[in-house]
């Protein structure tokens, strides 16, 4: 995929679901993969056309995981001019070392997340950008179907009123095979994760399930995304939530 196409698929969410409005201060979650460093990417081109302006803060939270080198992605965001911040954290020593959790994955997301929160705030900044892209969506929804019995996925923008905060997820239209492209075709400078976890998730079960439904059932995939369009996400398209987001976000600024 290249950088236009990235563009205009990140344009089009942002439209469609008015996750930017003038003088915004948003941060860009950086944990090192791919997919949050082709959003920096996207938002990065964005803004340098965008009819409403606004500034771009990176921040990783570092998990305190060994030899993880973060000197590509500091030298990426000063090209890009953009104020990177590292969060230092103990996490890793605290799951894997102190406690010895046998199931890390949600412990180590609440912690992660509340620190990168914090940081958000601490920055100024009144939004975050999460990476989750189509098949994190689809995913999503299948891990919600399998263990909770219920239709469900993250939304486009959410307000997190206990952090007075609004995530937005830019990414929402693009496959990850696209993003694999984009990720080789411009030579992005990804971190490993050195997580013990890594692939041993129910993330990467529902990614497995969805992958074979690909394989004995051709396009699956995108007609469960149509699926989530019109039974999910189609209420955030109505002029009462637009209204309502307008208002929330002229509260935070």
């Amino acid at each position: 995929m290249k950088l236009q196409q990235l563009l205009s698929y990140t344009r089009r969410a942002v439209d469609d679901y008015h996750m930017i409005q003038e003088g915004d201060k948003i941060a860009v979650g950086i944990s090192g993969g791919k997919d949050s460093l082709a959003m920096l990417y996207a938002l990065h081109g964005l803004r340098r056309f965008y009819p409403a302006s606004f500034e771009l803060e990176a921040i990783t939270v570092d998990l305190g995981f060994p030899n993880f080198d973060l000197s590509g992605i500091r030298t990426l965001c000063e090209k890009m001019e953009i104020h990177y911040t590292i969060v230092p954290t103990d996490i890793y020593d605290i799951i894997f070392r102190i406690r010895k959790e046998s199931n890390p994955c949600a412990l180590c997301a609440k912690m992660r997340k509340g620190a990168l929160n914090q940081a958000i705030k601490e920055t100024g900044c009144n939004k975050a950008a999460y990476a989750h892209h189509k098949n994190d969506v689809v995913e999503t929804m299948l891990l919600a179907l399998i263990f909770e019995g219920r239709f469900h996925t993250f939304a486009p923008v959410t307000y997190l009123d206990r952090m007075d905060l609004t995530v937005i997820r830019p990414l929402m239209y693009i496959d990850e095979a696209d993003v694999i492209g984009f990720q080789h075709k411009y030579s992005l400078p990804v971190c490993k994760s050195p997580c013990p976890a890594d692939g041993h998730t129910k993330r990467e079960y529902a990614k497995d399930l969805l992958r074979s439904l690909n394989q004995e059932h051709p396009g699956t995939s995108e007609r469960m995304f149509r699926a989530i369009l019109d039974g999910i996400y189609k209420p955030y398209e109505s002029l009462d939530y637009i209204q309502a987001l307008s208002a929330v976000n002229s509260c935070t600024k």
